[in-house]
This record gives C-alpha cells, sequence and structure tokens, in this order.
C-alpha cells in the first residue's frame, strides 16, 4: 500500500465508492440501512451536499473507502456531527477507518461542530467499537437489541459520541 490520503469526493468517485457500500449494506452486518436499497437510494444518502461533506481514502486514485459527515440532527441539534464510514473488503485492517475518522473528525471541527456523536454502533462490530474508542468516543447509551443481526439475532446499539 502507498501513502492513503483522504480527501473529499467527487461525483466522479461514486462508481468507486459504490461496490463498497453495496456489499457493506448487502451484508446487513453494520448499518441499520435497509438491504434492498437501489444504487440511486444509497447514492442520495451517501454522497452529502453542504452542510455535509463526503470524504474517500485514496490509494494510486483507487477508493479503499469513504465517509460521510452531516449534522446529527435539525435545529437545536446542528451542532452535533454524525458520520459514517465504510472501508471496502481489501483494505480492512490496514488503517484506512482510522485515517477516515481521523479526517471526519477534522472536517467536523472546521465547519463548527462541536461534537460528534454516532447513533447506532452495532455491538457486534467490536473493530468499530474498538477504533472508535480509541478516537476518544465513549458509549453514552446503549440500545437493548435494536439491531436485527442476519446471523447473530437481535442485538444491541451503541450510542457513541466525543466532543470536539
Amino acid at each position: 500500500m502507498n501513502e492513503v490520503t483522504v480527501r473529499s469526493a467527487t461525483d466522479a468517485d461514486w462508481p468507486a465508492i459504490w461496490p463498497i457500500v453495496e456489499v457493506v449494506v448487502r451484508a446487513g452486518e453494520t448499518y441499520t440501512y435497509p438491504r434492498d436499497l437501489t444504487q440511486t437510494q444509497r447514492r442520495a444518502i451517501w454522497m452529502q451536499t453542504a452542510p455535509g461533506i463526503t470524504l474517500v481514502a485514496v490509494d494510486d486514485d483507487q477508493v479503499l473507502g469513504s465517509a460521510r459527515v452531516t449534522p446529527n440532527q435539525m435545529g437545536g441539534g446542528s451542532h452535533v456531527a454524525n458520520a459514517s464510514f465504510m472501508v471496502g473488503p481489501a483494505a480492512r485492517g490496514r488503517g484506512v477507518g482510522r485515517l477516515l475518522c481521523e479526517a471526519a473528525l477534522d472536517q467536523a471541527r472546521s465547519a463548527g461542530f462541536r461534537a460528534m456523536q454516532f447513533n447506532a454502533v452495532v455491538e457486534t462490530n467490536t473493530v468499530a467499537v474498538a477504533l472508535w474508542k480509541s478516537l476518544g468516543f465513549d458509549i453514552v447509551g446503549t440500545v437493548p437489541e435494536a439491531f436485527d443481526h442476519p446471523t447473530k439475532g437481535f442485538v444491541d446499539l451503541h450510542i457513541m459520541h466525543r466532543r470536539l
């Protein structure tokens, strides 16, 4: 792996982001998105416009993963960011998720957000839970059996938060 860089995504990146989003969502193990969303529906969710932003992690112009940052709520809750991350199967375990999260935190801070919150971190996604904790996130709540995992049944969802 050469040096991985993180930059803002462009519309031209979508064809490389789509296969990553598709494999992660269809697996149904880490996101609450409906598994049967079309490419058009997923693009509308993933590719953010201001005040949100979509990021890509690239290595020699190959997209390895992507992140989206958006206000967690509207109005009085819009000072807290929310973010989602997806890394392609071939790039997992290579630090891509960490780079994307660090970049997302920087983007959120620069945009004036005061905190970042993840609303639905599946408890069985132990790699992500450990990564978010190592980056300063705390579990501030757990919703019992709020996620229907395709192989493990009903498992908990964590709400994770950190100040910026």
